[in-house]
């Protein structure tokens, strides 16, 4: 039984050292990316895992210092379904404080999507600033696009897993979201 324990300490052992060597390489490889994407990504930040990213020459992506960015399965055992996910469209603005966590989080910023420092975004938390496609049928099949009114979110925010924040959306200062919840503003 002492073996097995032992064994069982080894292996445990062994996945931290995995996870602690591949966050070296992907944090490496993604500072590479957010350079050749004319993104800033601050001091001391960590990527464990790929993160997605997609930023128009013409857009603005901005991180502060000492963010992670958890895309990878192993990072969360609350259960992360995708690798996080940063989009910023043409003429666009994504603006992360410092200190902020993103666990398999999507972030669609088409006008502007702001967040604050010490903000934390639980498993699987989308925000997007547009609806991406107009609501009236004829619209969609002549290619229009949908609305989009910027996002703020404020400083020391906790957003709980599955969370979706929607176009118009502000959330302040010390907020807590609970899991499964949905942001929207209606009207805009």
């Amino acid at each position: 039984m002492k073996l097995r324990k032992i064994l069982s300490y080894c292996y445990f052992g062994l996945q931290r050292v995995k996870l602690l060597l591949s966050s070296k390489i992907a944090t490496m490889t993604m500072r590479m990316r957010f350079f050749l994407a004319n993104a800033v990504i601050g001091n001391g930040s960590v990527f464990l895992g790929k993160t997605y990213l997609q930023v128009h020459p013409s857009g603005t992506l901005s991180c502060g210092n000492h963010v992670v960015f958890r895309s990878s399965e192993a990072s969360n055992s609350i259960g992360i379904k995708q690798r996080c996910f940063l989009s910023v469209g043409r003429d666009a603005e994504l603006t992360i404080g410092d200190h902020c966590g993103f666990s398999g989080s999507v972030i669609n910023a088409l006008l502007s999507v702001k967040i604050g420092d010490r903000v934390l975004l639980g498993a699987n938390v989308t925000i997007s600033d547009s609806d991406r496609h107009p609501i009236d049928a004829r619209q969609r099949a002549l290619g229009a696009g949908g609305r989009c009114v910027a996002v703020t979110i404020g400083n020391d925010v906790w957003i709980g897993m599955n969370t979706i924040i929607l176009k118009g959306s502000t959330i302040g200062d010390n907020v807590v979201i609970g899991a499964n919840s949905v942001s929207i503003v209606t009207g805009k």
